[in-house]
């Protein structure tokens, strides 16, 4: 494992050039540091892949440098130098979270192989932690077996093995990442990582460097080399969520990774090659962007090879049930909640909704549920006041009926929180009883509707 920064730490110039020369010829490029507070300060200019450090030395020693690494939640790794009389203090050192020790003299092979040990175990714990978070995301946190979500398996079964670019559209809180994440667990990828990025939630000016990386001093605070998430994701797969928020000059830059395979950090000129398999997500309409030239048409062609259409959970009412039942009980074990169920009046009422927010609005409303109800048992009662409300069928404009919905729900909240005492609602609201009587008659409002 070549190319990698390494901070060697000694207090004898002689011994930390002949570790900087060592580590040279084995293609890496090494900072060298004369005690703890000088490495910190290299450290926290520079992006260090490895700590090199003498134990005894003056004003900070190697031990106290690892305490400040840790308590800076750095996960460097950290080797130590010591003697063939010091193995024991080696040994007090890796206790402490050091990976490993070499021996002086330095013996070429024997250093080159430790140096390896430690980058690779760095590598490896890198992608577990990536890996981690994707235990329970794939296959398993699909919830749903009506027609539009069997097709949606179907589709994901087939392209994932593939290499092709992968288009997932759907409105928001579909679980357009659950099926990105499905289509990489069901590719000869899956054993590397998985890197999400979502575009609308990072600012323009620094998105090309989220994606691609940046070169000390590229721009103010630029203080170390950064690894972009193309550059992470290689040998994986990358998730651009919202991929229709890229603005142009970041659109013609993954035309190009997508074409070439290589891009460049920013303020950098340096070509990196990878190797990544793009799925991209939107809630956009693409090829209408396209034709109103917001959208480069060459980049949609390149990232719709195969589009995979997520349903609306209006589409597919008969998952609701399976639904609600699995958000209650994954948020009771993971709040340490005792166990609670759905009464079934509920489902009826939670079928009928529209959800315009989806699953999410599904997954919130369940949850606020559960924190709300006392007892084991979830009613209707339970269900938030705007989803147990209905609409009045009948020609309204829409600001009539955003108002009359408004009013309602605003009505419906103060008669429970006075328990449908009309006086006690009346003060709250802050009109009339004979008023509020004659709104609860016109809007058709009753208690437990």
């Amino acid at each position: 494992m070549k190319d990698r920064q390494i901070l060697v730490v000694d207090d004898e110039p002689k011994m930390r050039r002949v570790l900087e020369i060592m580590l040279q010829k084995m293609g890496h490029k090494v900072f060298g540091a004369g005690n703890g507070r000088e490495a910190l300060e290299v450290f926290a200019a520079q992006a260090i892949d490895l700590v090199i450090t003498d134990l005894r030395m003056p004003e900070m020693d190697g031990i106290a440098l690892l305490a400040q690494l840790r308590a800076q939640e750095s996960d460097v790794p950290v080797m130590v130098i010591t003697a063939h009389g010091t193995i024991e203090t080696a040994v007090t050192a890796m206790k402490h979270g050091a990976c490993d020790y070499i021996l002086r003299p330095f013996d070429i092979d024997a250093l080159e192989l430790a140096v390896g040990r430690a980058l690779n175990g760095a590598e490896v714990a890198r992608q577990n932690a990536f890996l981690r978070e994707e235990i329970g995301r794939g296959w398993d946190a699909f919830i749903g077996t009506s027609q539009p979500m069997q097709d949606v398996y179907s589709l994901i079964q087939r392209v994932g093995p593939s290499k092709a670019s992968v288009l997932i559209v759907g409105e928001t809180g579909t679980g357009k990442e659950l099926a990105a994440r499905a289509v990489h667990n069901a590719s000869p990828r899956r054993e590397q990582l998985f890197v999400p990025l979502n575009c609308a939630a990072i600012p323009a000016d620094i998105l090309e460097s989220e994606l691609f990386g940046y070169e000390k001093g590229a721009f103010t605070g630029a203080v170390k080399d950064r690894v972009g998430k193309f550059e992470l994701a290689d040998g994986g797969t990358i998730f651009l969520d919202e991929v229709g928020d890229l603005h142009g000059a970041s659109q013609a830059k993954l035309l190009r990774v997508l074409q070439e395979g290589e891009f460049h950090r920013v303020g950098g000129e340096q070509i990196i090659r990878v190797s990544v398999r793009v799925i991209s997500a939107t809630n956009r309409d693409l090829a209408g962007m396209v034709t109103q030239e917001k959208f480069r048409e060459d980049l949609y062609y390149r990232l719709s090879v195969v589009p995979i259409r997520v349903p609306a959970l209006r589409e597919r009412p008969h998952d609701v049930r399976l639904l609600a039942e699995y958000f209650l009980e994954e948020f009771c074990t993971r709040n340490n909640f005792r166990r609670k169920m759905l009464d079934e009046t509920v489902f009826a009422l939670l079928e009928s909704y529209a959800w315009p927010g989806n699953a999410r609005e599904l997954r919130n409303v369940i949850e606020r549920m559960a924190i709300l109800t006392p007892g084991d048992r979830l009613t209707r009662d339970a269900i938030p006041v705007e989803i147990r409300v209905q609409r009045e069928a009948g020609p309204k404009s829409t600001i009539q009926e955003a108002r009359e919905s408004a009013e309602r729900e605003h009505i419906l909240r103060a008669l429970e929180e006075s328990n449908w005492n009309v006086s006690g609602a009346a003060r709250t609201l802050g009109m009339e009883r004979t008023n509020l009587h004659k709104r609860i008659r016109a809007l058709g409002l009753a208690r437990g509707k």
